[in-house]
Formats: structure tokens, sequence, C-alpha cells
């Protein structure tokens, strides 16, 4: 084996994965070449790279999904090998064929195994040759939108309407009645011609309270095919996977197996050579079925790596050289759990709709690479960063790595309180929720968890009564550091003996009034809540810190803090509390003035996110039914039907096809 199957190679792709293969890169003494549009001139993935080469304007099918620029920046720098990532060429047969001819390894599998794995109807069936099982579908050619519902009826609800050449969950419908599947073959018809060139479309049965578990595979020129065991990606939000962890809280050691010798035997029958992934939907009674596989390396793969110490892309470079696999399948071990939480770039109090701007903010928590502790982000932005939206709204991958699940869990919800992002909207406070969640920490869990658990969208958890405590405790906590604070810089008398006088406050949050008395004490504050002592609390917090961790006993919790008028905003656990800290006669009068209301917009369609304007389904003056379809808007690649909520007649519309619309303006006015 060599150390250095390569001198150069190129990374064809963006992002957080662009830099996760340079690191591995680097490490192994490879030099690297990035490729960058113009939106991603000052890039991290730019910065990170040996070189760096423009290959175009911002739109993706004018810049990383154009093959010949690909090849003629391989060309310009001499670069021997390509390294897809995920996404954009990665999949793509020709892409790998015109660098073969060109010379050019590509680092990956070969084209007639991207070709028959990347056709999810031609994989089915070579899945089911191979000895795979598979779910009951049809995977003939669907003519139009009746065949569709009349294929639908005769499988029998609920079915998932899917693109052949699809993933990411574009694409991707689930119907429950004729007209649901009459308009999912439409959208999905849509989106797959938008983002992938090609619109054909299968239907398959729909399992319900499925789990989705991929097993991990590696296979070399030489024959040998191993499985790395699995990942569980059942926590999803419209098919788009959110967290991942590995192993799976659901399989027992004999379904492992067999989904690993299955994986093998389907990896094998294409003659696979590289990492890929075979995806697999589990059923209630760990029945499992095929669901496609991927001839790429997959966002999630951190995991894995996680559980076994195999770097996946290193691996993939090794192979791509020729060169045997160093592994088998007895070394394979499962050692701890590990969790993958994405970040995403989204709004979460808006139906987690996609945001774009400037990072003002942000600060991943420390990194730590430890045998039985592992915390790792995996990220392609850096404060200042500009998320666009031409590209995947993900701009973090947060892994934590412990001995056990719930070790792992409280871990990710340790740092995800640690990780700060500001100037965009991003789900972190969901995340936190979520590894708050009683049913998640069990591993109850199906795809329909998202859907089931949030059926009306995320809202903030409340806080219980113990939480509620913590709170107000935090906030008079912080209040008096900063009277202090003030009481210094305005020259006012501040003796050691006013210090230790007791300052009482009283906290209004989540419709409550707390009394909190707080004096100084040696190193740290003696507190009592609502006249029960709470015991000494220290805290490092100085005025302008956005993070404040409150010590009590052995138990420390990390708050996010933001100065609001008269108190503070305190996000914990994806718990978002705006708290009121007054003395006890402003707290009298305080109570006293008016709420302030929101203005009506009841009248208004307005756009829940920055996005184009696919088409418009109504004109000023149309009489328009509660669910009928108004408008699509795209944005980050996936459309987004908005329909009336109401019996209304459209007054205005100032906006047309093609436009591109900021986050809340107006798209059509309605008669009041």
């Amino acid at each position: 084996m060599t150390d250095k199957p390569f001198s150069k190679i190129l990374i064809a792709n963006r992002g957080e994965i662009a830099c996760r293969v340079i690191r591995t890169a680097r490490q192994m003494g490879i030099q690297t070449v990035a490729v960058y549009s113009d939106a991603d001139r000052d890039a991290e993935h730019v910065k990170m790279a040996h070189e760096a080469v423009h290959i175009g304007p911002p739109p993706a099918n004018q810049s990383y999904l154009v093959a010949e620029k690909i090849i003629a920046a391989c060309r310009q720098t001499g670069a021997e090998a390509v390294h897809p990532g995920y996404g954009f060429l990665s999949e793509r047969a020709s892409f790998c064929a015109a660098l073969e001819k060109e010379g050019i390894i590509f680092i990956g599998p070969k084209p007639r195994a991207i070709e028959a794995m990347g056709d999810k109807i031609t994989s089915k069936k070579i899945a089911a040759e191979a000895g795979v099982s598979t779910v009951p579908g049809f995977m003939g050619l669907i003519e139009n939108a009746a065949h569709a519902a009349e294929i639908a009826g005769e499988i029998g609800y609920p079915v998932m309407i899917k693109a052949s050449a699809g993933g990411g969950g574009k694409g991707m419908r689930i119907a429950w009645s004729d007209a649901e599947a009459r308009e999912g073959y439409e959208r999905s018809k849509s989106e797959a011609a938008s983002s992938f060139g090609d619109d054909r479309i299968f239907i398959e049965k729909f399992i319900e309270e499925p789990r989705h578990i991929e097993i991990q595979v590696l296979a070399d020129a030489h024959g040998n095919a191993i499985y790395l065991n699995e990942r569980e990606c059942s926590i999803q939000r419209r098919n788009q996977k959110v967290v991942e962890e590995a192993p799976s809280p659901f399989l027992d050691a004999e379904t492992r197996r067999a989904m690993g010798a299955q994986s093998v035997a389907l990896a094998q029958a294409v003659e696979y050579q590289s990492a890929g992934t075979v995806e697999f939907i589990v059923d209630k009674n760990r029945n499992f079925y095929f669901l496609e596989m991927n001839t790429r390396l997959q966002v999630e793969h951190p995991v894995t790596e996680l559980i076994t110490g195999i770097d996946l892309v290193e691996q993939m470079i090794r192979i791509a050289a020729g060169e045997h696999l160093a592994i088998g399948q007895d070394d394979v071990k499962i050692n701890g759990w590990a969790i993958e939480c994405r970040l995403y770039a989204e709004d979460p109090y808006r139906n987690f709709l996609p945001s774009i701007g400037r990072l003002t903010r942000y600060r991943p928590p420390q990194e730590i690479s430890e045998e039985d502790e592992n915390v790792r982000n995996d990220t392609g932005v850096t404060e200042g960063s500009e998320i666009s939206m031409f590209y995947d709204p993900m701009i973090a991958k947060l892994c934590t790595h412990a001995p056990d699940r719930l070790t792992a869990i409280d871990a990710m919800a340790e740092a995800l309180d640690r990780f700060e992002v500001e100037g965009i909207g991003h789900n972190i406070p969901f995340l936190s929720a979520l590894m708050a969640h009683p049913r998640w920490r069990r591993g109850d869990i199906t795809t329909a968890f998202i859907a089931e658990e949030y059926p009306e969208g995320f809202a903030p958890p409340a806080p219980d009564a113990a939480q509620t405590r913590d709170f107000a405790v935090a906030a008079a906590l912080l209040a008096h550091i900063q009277g202090e604070r003030n009481a210094r810089i305005s020259g006012a008398r501040f003796n050691q003996a006013a210090r230790r006088a007791r300052e009482e406050k009283v906290v209004r949050l989540a419709g409550r009034d707390l009394r909190v008395s707080i004096s100084d004490a040696d190193g740290a504050f003696d507190v009592a809540l609502e006249g029960e002592p709470v015991g000494p609390v220290a805290t490092s917090w100085m005025p302008g810190d956005s993070l404040a961790e409150i010590a009590t006993g052995d138990r420390t919790v990390v708050y996010k803090v933001k100065p609001i008028a008269g108190g503070f905003s305190l996000r914990h656990a994806g718990i978002d509390l705006k708290a009121q800290v007054y003395a006890p006669r402003i707290a009298e009068l305080a109570a006293l003035m008016p709420e302030k209301l929101a203005p009506d917009t009841s009248n208004l369609l307005l756009c829940p996110m920055p996005g184009l304007i696919v088409s418009l389904h109504v004109a000023e003056g149309d009489e328009v039914e509660e669910g009928q379809t108004l408008a699509i808007v795209e944005a980050m690649k996936m459309e987004n039907v908005l329909k009336a909520e109401k019996k209304a007649k459209v007054a205005r519309i100032p906006v047309q096809a093609g436009d591109s619309l900021a986050v809340d303006e107006v798209i059509m006015e309605f008669e009041k």
C-alpha cells in the first residue's frame, strides 16, 4: 500500500463536503484543487485548497454541473483524479466516462455501476435479481397524471411517487388519494426535470410506520467487498434527512447481518468499486426492503467513521488508485454511538422555510477528539460567509460520539446549546428540542416522526416548572451582573458592603412573575427564588457575552443570551424565552402597560421564503376556494405550493412568474 496514491486531486464540489475531502487529502500528503462559482469566490473550500479554479456564474447548471469546466480545470492544474463529493456530478455516469476518456481517475464507482444504481427503476430490478428484498411497485412508463392515479389505486394507497433519477428528497411525494396522486405526479415530474434533467417517475407502495436504515459498503476493484454496519436516518422532514445515528437503536444483530449480506451481494452484482450506501425501508417487524443504492459518499458518513474508526474518504481514494481493501469484515466493529445533526439555513418558526443572508456570527462548539468522546463539526462556512439561494441550505454537520446512545444525545444537546449562529434563520432550536424529546430519546421513531410530533410546525417547547425556575434565576443573575457593571461605569458608589446587600428582582417570563433575590458571596452568588434558597450559583458571564454558563451545584446549564429592552432573550434546549427583569415597584407598573398588537396580514399572500415565482395559478378578479393552488415558489432547489387558506377574491397581483422575491414580499392581495 502506498502512502500517497495520487499527487494531486480536484474536488468537484463546494461547501462542507469539499472541505471534508480536502482535510483527508492533506493528511495523506495529496495536493488539492478547488473549483468555485462567482458566489463562492471567498468560500472556505477555496481558501483551504492548494489551488482554486473559477468555473462560472452562481447557478449550478452554469458552473458545478458543467462537466467540461471540471475537466478543463483538471487539465489546467494537472489534477490526476477527481473526487465528486455528493450531489452535483457525483452520480452522473457520463461525467465519470468523460474523465476516463481524458485519462483522469474518478474517485468513485465505474460508469456501469452508476448507471445501474442511479436509475431507481433499473436498480430495483437488479436488486431483485441479486436476492435483495424490494418494495412492491410499478416500474414501467407512466403516461400522465391520470395514469399515475390509476396505478396508485391498483397498488393501494398510500403510495410514494418518486423521480427515477432523484435524490435528497427532490421529486418525491406521498399520495393518499387519486387527487394527491395526480398533483404529486405533476410536481414530482416538474422537480425531477428541473433538478436532474430526467422527468421519469415511478410509484411504489408506501410502508407505514417505516424506519429508514442504510448500510455502508466498501468494495475494491479486486472483488473484495464489506459492509460497515448501519445508520438510522428516520428523522426526516419533507423526505430530507435531518438527524442520523449509528448504529440503529432498532436493529438486532441478525437483521444487521442479513441487511449487510444483501448490500454486499448487490455491490458485487454491479461490480461496485468505492464507498457506497444501500438504503432500506424497515417496517415495525424488522422486515426490510431495498429503496436505492447511492453510488457516492453520503452526507451522514461521519457517524459511520466515528463508530468504526475508518476514514471513508481515504478508502475511496485508495480504492480509486487500484489498491486492495486493507480491511476485512471481521475488522469492522461497533465502537459506541454517534449522532449527526444537520444544521440548515432555514427558519423552524416559519415551517422550516429556507433562509439566506450573511452569517454575522458563527461560533461552533469546541471540537473534541478522544477515544470515548468526540465532538466533530463538518462545515464549509465561517463567520461572515454568505448563505446563497443558489445551493443547498445545509451549513454544517454537527456530530457527537460517546460510549452509549443517551450519552451521545446529551453531548449533542450541550454542543447545540453552545453553537452560535446569527444573521440567518437556522434549525438549532428545533434540533435542541429534539434532543430532549422523550420519544426520540427512547428510540421510538419512524420517518413520520416530525410530521406526527409537530403537525402544526415547530414552536418552542413550553418550559416545565423546573426549567421556568432555572430561566428566572439565570435572567435575574445576568441582570444583577449587568447592574453592577453599570454602577461601576457610572461612577456610583460601589463597595463590598453594597455588593453583599441582597437585591430583589421580579422576573416576568412564560406568563409568570417570579421573585428572585441575589447577593454576592465569595466567588459565587447567593440566590433565593420565591423565598426558597437556590444555593450558591456561579457564572463567569460578563455583559456582552453571548453565552452564559450557569452552575448550580454540580449542574451547569448553557444559555444563548441576547439583550432586549428590560431584560434578556434566553435559549436553552430549544426553549426560547423573553425574560423581563424589574425592580419590584417597576414590575407593578409594567403590568399595567398595554400589549402591542401585530399588524393584520390576513388579506395578503406573502412570500414565505426568498425564492423565485415559478408560476401563478390565478388572476386578479378570480374567486378562489380554500385549498386551491395560488402560486408555486422555488427556493434552494425545492418547489413550494402556496394554497388558499380560505375562500376569497383576488384583488391584486403585483408580481409575475420569473420574479425573485424576498421573504414576506406580497404575492397577492385579497379583497377584505
